[in-house]
């Protein structure tokens, strides 16, 4: 059986490691169009806050790994231009120009995402970057060696922006962000703790801007926005991404929200012969049941897993995802699960939500810091909808709790009710969790 994968991260190569695990006779081959296969990308922020790691530490397997000790046919430098579903071939071009085409049995596309580098003048100009694949991080980190950089101007503020916006300050930058809608997923209470602290780290940030092109001055870089011009050494793309889903949507596979390619529970799309994982794929909502396109780290690998097993022939399906997600800029943690109240909303439930100030030790247990939570319920149905926090501690694996209860469906009552720890070190008697759960209830 030829089993055909394009691209070589999260979901490709933990697809391919999982059909060759499953079945060690299988012809398993990989086209990935960079160099670099199996790294954190979620790691790079904290790798370029320290100019003396080497940005290849970020890699978790080399290619010649996969090639040698598992047998996996692996093509770096090779990208993958077009798919033929009618007679199974995928059209590719290595590094040095050369035209190739692959026959497959079954087809994984783990296209991944791409950073979204919006048609303005300036974007090309030497200086302006984005930051999502390994080769982005090796490009910013060559730049701040290479070029005296006193300061940089992110342009959009969503996770990489507040992981970067930690990582130049750590280096001596300042920082200062741009954006147009400041954490427009979260609540306005928890945004209003993230802006403090980034003003307390002097880090200046405007809103509401909309970026209309980039000048070159002198040695330094302009800015210009709606009704500011700012400057800098550096410019920062930080717009989010979007799914690399071109290669499907020529070949005829169907597209989901977002564009992102539609796949079933077991990640297979519309043609039976053609699965996708990773961040160019689309998810099912465990709170809606609904798809949506939130790209994932754990369901990049956990989709991977999954495409293979039941291409091996192993039924498997992946129940979905609850938007989980946590950062880290500066002291502060931040996190959430589930929808928000206007999400909640807009995909019609009637929800009723509280914001509330909890510690995140003992009372008298000294090192205790605030803790925010906002928590969404439905007033129809009781259930528990998504949780927002944020605070200096104990709020990164706290948001796991309520992870847990939104896959089980659970209501804001029975959450309310659970069993959560208690020891001073680490929780009141009555957990900030425990608390905001009591007080929607009231609500409901």
């Amino acid at each position: 059986m030829k089993f055909l994968i394009i691209g070589g991260d999260a979901a490709g190569m933990s697809a391919a490691s999982r059909a060759k695990r499953n079945q060690p006779e299988m012809n398993v081959t990989v086209l990935e169009e960079t160099m670099d296969v199996s790294y954190s990308a979620c790691g790079m922020p904290y790798n370029i806050a320290d100019p003396d790691r080497d940005i290849n530490d970020l890699v978790v397997r080399q290619a010649q790994v996969f090639r040698e000790k598992q047998g996996i046919d692996l093509k770096t430098g090779c990208r993958a231009e077009a798919i033929d579903p009618d007679v199974k071939t995928v059209q590719a071009e290595d590094h040095t120009g050369q035209k190739q085409e692959f026959s497959y049995d079954s087809l994984l596309i783990a296209t991944g995402a791409s950073p979204v580098m919006p048609d303005m003048p300036g974007i090309d100009q030497k200086g302006v970057l984005p930051l999502k694949r390994l080769s982005d991080g090796r490009s910013i980190k060559d730049y701040l060696a290479g070029n005296r950089t006193e300061s940089a101007i992110l342009v959009g503020m969503g996770y990489i922006g507040l992981e970067m916006a930690e990582a130049l300050s750590l280096r001596g930058i300042h920082v200062t962000g741009v954006t147009r809608g400041f954490m427009r997923n979260y609540d306005s209470s928890i945004a209003q703790v993230v802006q403090q602290t980034l003003s307390q780290h002097h880090v200046d940030l405007y809103r509401d801007q909309k970026v209309e092109r980039i000048e070159k001055r002198g040695s330094s870089l302009a800015v210009v926005c709606n009704d500011q011009e700012l400057g800098a050494n550096m410019v920062l793309m930080g717009l989010g991404v979007a799914p690399n889903s071109r290669i499907a949507a020529d070949a005829g596979i169907a597209l989901g929200p977002k564009q992102a390619i539609s796949v079933s529970r077991q990640m297979q799309t519309s043609n039976p012969f053609i699965y996708s994982a990773g961040d160019c794929a689309d998810a099912y909502h465990v709170v809606t049941g609904q798809k949506t396109w939130v790209p994932l780290a754990l369901l990049a690998n956990r989709g991977g897993w999954a495409a293979a097993d039941n291409i091996c022939g192993k039924p498997v399906e992946v129940q979905g995802i609850a938007g989980s997600a946590v950062f880290k800029t500066f002291e502060l943690e931040v996190a959430r699960t589930g929808l928000s109240a206007s999400e909640a909303e807009a995909a019609g439930f009637e929800p009723a939500s509280v914001t509330i100030d909890a510690r995140s030790r003992a009372h008298a247990h000294p090192g205790a810091e605030s803790i925010r939570v906002h928590m969404v319920g439905d007033k129809k149905s009781g259930r528990l909808l998504g949780t927002q926090m944020v605070g200096k501690e104990g709020v990164a694996h706290r948001i796991k709790a309520p992870a847990v209860a939104l896959h089980a469906q659970m209501g804001v009552e029975d959450f309310g009710q659970t069993d959560l720890p208690y020891a001073p070190p680490f929780s009141p008697v009555w957990d900030p969790l425990l608390t905001a759960a009591n007080q929607l209830m009231k609500k409901l």
